[in-house]
């Protein structure tokens, strides 16, 4: 069973790394097992909210742009961001902390820039038997900048270039399992730097509206679905866009 193909061709459950990159997908649904946390990364303006919303229905969610919001509800109007972003911060774990005790699956909006983060919740998930997915959006930083003017939000220049070094890093280091395909069977793994992943699914600027809902197998144990994890062979990646100034 070649990488994409799978039981349901209108789901694809992903095992290790799935780089859809350039790929004609048949899929409009992934599925992962029960109690999964999924998170949702990419530079600001790439899309995540936008795929968060339409994957949200009846899964619990947590947002840090909803955590800045309640903390700015409570604060007086002239303080900056800077002021009370610790607040912020301890306020987005501490509601991490709660929504994974509730041991329904969780879907994490994050950019991703900050692997302590990745590694706390696959550390705390793992506790509960639960495992770890990353949704990447791998979109050039010119589209993340224009998603950035659409929505009418700008992340400052130096915390979104902050962001672009970090996941280029996390990006480039998908040639490594290039170099070293797996066996027939088995998926290409994880790059080192989220090694705490069970998937890592890749989309790009054409696929990022393709997949319209998640679903969680809650009547399957993860190990037992019929027919083998997905892992779908990965080809070069596009040309990277220089970041252009903001």
């Amino acid at each position: 069973m070649s990488g994409m193909e799978q039981a349901d061709p209108a789901a694809l459950r992903p095992r290790g790394l799935v780089d859809l990159r350039g790929r004609d997908v048949g899929a409009d649904r992934l599925s992962y097992p029960p109690g999964a946390v999924v998170v949702i990364s990419g530079l600001p303006g790439s899309g995540k909210s936008t795929l968060l919303r339409a994957w949200s229905p009846g899964t619990l969610t947590v947002d840090p742009r909803d955590v800045r919001e309640s903390c700015r509800a409570r604060v007086p109007a002239r303080l900056p961001y800077a002021v009370y972003r610790p607040w912020a911060r301890i306020e987005y774990v501490r509601r991490l902390r709660e929504a994974l005790g509730t041991g329904r699956p969780l879907l994490v909006h994050d950019c991703g820039s900050r692997p302590w983060i990745r590694r706390w919740l696959a550390r705390s998930a793992a506790r509960h038997g639960r495992e770890l997915h990353v949704v990447m959006l791998a979109v050039s930083a010119a589209d993340a900048l224009a998603g950035q003017e659409a929505r009418g939000r700008w992340a400052p220049a130096r915390v979104f270039a902050r962001h672009h070094r970090r996941l280029e890093r996390l990006l480039l280091g998908l040639e490594a399992p290039r170099r070293l395909p797996p066996r027939p069977g088995e998926p290409v793994p994880v790059p080192h730097g989220l090694a705490e992943a069970s998937s890592l699914v890749v989309l790009d600027r054409a696929l990022r509206g393709r997949f319209t809902s998640v679903g969680f197998d809650r009547d399957v144990p993860a190990h037992s679905r019929s027919g083998p994890p997905v892992g779908i062979p990965v080809e070069p990646a596009p040309r990277r866009v220089p970041t252009p100034r903001p």
